[in-house]
């Protein structure tokens, strides 16, 4: 039976561009769209639709899609209840692609009408060193941006031209806003772009000093990736042609913190929650979501798991996520104000098993050069320096290794990493047969794992068990 499509309930004609954001993928689809549909019904904020760039040459098959809609596409919410809500999303108002129209982006950066610049462009989109913290100016994309700055490539080059003009002409303040997965990511977004400007023209540095606000925010709903057969699945059941549905699951939450240069839409209307310090709820998230989205990945993949509410029906899986969050994590996550943190970790176990949205482990997989840093890392450090227990810690990165190294799960069958971040060096440290070598990866930097004799004697028997029994087989042994 199809479902009925919820129509939005407003006029795109009267709809300008306030927001432009960098990154349109099923994430932002999903979420900041979601919640800005919303607020389009309220007639008082129609100056703030979205304008979407997408700026990579991969990203040509879903700019089709998108613009032969005119920017519609439908969004379902799955129900853990198994109801789920269909939605036309009309807020995306305009699309581009850098390849095709560069000068358009960059003249939608300077309009004085885009107050906002938002973007999500992944962990590692940020060019940040991970050892040092420093911008990485010497990579070569970002050398030619600065060498070459009315021919960008890069983020950084498209907002540094755009700003460029928007100085010139006194277009007026603008702030950039983070919705990527980064601790206290409006710093991390201060320090990369700001790098760039200094590097490529001080004028502007001094310009944006000024003129240019960078919130931190925490974002958060489960988003799978849609395949060939979703989006026949999306069509068939909704009743609908859509060239680019979206689904994800039925919470979300959004919390920035409210420094906006040059306004900003009323989003608190549609429940996103405004505050002066967001560091609480970015720990909780990352410290107990993300870092417990890693924690199962490689174990579950090595054990044949491709599903992640199917590796959750795992009584195993699930008794390994629950401790990791009790024992490792708690201690080290203060509840947010008005936050019950039992239940969010009680409703973090039904998000994960949720079977209509039905993630890819595949995709928890992805990146983890990067993703260690930021999730893993930061309350493994406090435990080593505490001298807690960090058996679980210890069996994930063995079965990392096992995942980048050997590349075929414990059922035999072979597949694919991805890994867009790995540099020279990385390959060395998974290619060489002395395991030790491996804890000296740039996915580790800043905590000198191999130096911790503790750490070490744990994750040398990890290996050895992963290596000889398997991943599922040792997880038993440390449950």
């Amino acid at each position: 039976m199809n479902k009925s499509v919820k129509p939005f309930n407003y006029s795109r004609a009267g709809i300008e561009p306030g927001i432009l954001h960098i990154g349109v993928g099923n994430f932002h689809r999903a979420h900041e769209e979601y919640y800005t549909n919303l607020l389009l019904s309220d007639p008082d904020q129609a100056g703030w639709g979205i304008a979407g760039a997408m700026l990579l040459p991969g990203d040509e098959r879903l700019f089709s899609a998108l613009e032969s809609q005119k920017g519609e596409y439908t969004l379902t919410v799955c129900g853990r209840d198994g109801k789920d809500e269909v939605s036309r999303i009309g807020s995306l108002v305009e699309v581009m692609w850098a390849p095709a129209t560069p000068e358009h982006i960059i003249d939608r950066i300077a309009d004085p009408k885009t107050r906002i610049i938002s973007m999500t462009i992944t962990e590692g989109g940020y060019n940040i060193d991970r050892q040092t913290g420093d911008f990485l100016l010497d990579t070569p994309a970002i050398k030619a941006d600065i060498e070459n700055p009315r021919q960008p490539s890069t983020v950084f080059g498209f907002v540094a031209e755009g700003l460029r003009r928007r100085m010139d002409a006194g277009s007026g303040p603008v702030t950039i806003l983070s919705c990527d997965n980064l601790q206290h990511n409006g710093d991390t977004a201060r320090r990369a772009f700001m790098s760039f400007f200094n590097s490529q023209d001080p004028s502007l540095c001094r310009w944006a000093q000024e003129n240019v606000s960078f919130p931190n925010s925490m974002v958060d709903r489960i988003t799978p990736s849609t395949t060939p057969a979703d989006a026949l699945r999306l069509n068939r059941e909704n009743g609908t042609d859509d060239k680019a549905p979206v689904y994800c699951e039925d919470f979300i939450q959004w919390v920035i913190e409210d420094d906006f240069k040059a306004g900003r839409p009323a989003w608190e209307r549609v429940g996103v929650q405004f505050t002066d310090d967001v560091a609480p709820f970015e720990n909780m998230k990352l410290s107990l979501l993300n870092a417990s989205h890693t924690l199962l990945s490689y174990p579950a993949f090595l054990s044949g798991y491709r599903k992640v509410d199917e590796a959750m029906a795992d009584d195993r899986i699930v008794k390994f996520v629950r401790q990791f969050m009790d024992i490792d994590i708690t201690p080290y996550v203060p509840a947010p104000p008005k936050i019950d943190l039992d239940q969010y970790k009680h409703t973090l176990i039904e998000r994960f098993a949720n079977k209509a949205v039905s993630d890819q482990v595949a995709r928890l997989c992805f990146d983890g050069i990067s993703k260690f840093p930021v999730y893993i890392m930061p309350n493994l450090k406090k435990m080593l320096a505490d001298g807690r227990d960090i058996t679980r810690e210890a069996y994930l990165i063995a079965a990392y290794r096992r995942y980048l190294k050997f590349r075929r799960d414990d059922n035999g069958q072979p597949f694919e990493i991805a890994e867009p971040w790995m540099t020279d060096a990385d390959r060395r440290m998974i290619e060489s047969e002395d395991p030790l070598d491996f804890l000296s990866m740039s996915a580790f930097a800043g905590v000198r794992l191999a130096s911790d004799r503790r750490f070490v004697d744990k994750y040398l028997d990890m290996v050895d068990q992963i290596d000889r029994s398997g991943a599922m087989s040792t997880l038993e042994s440390i449950l």
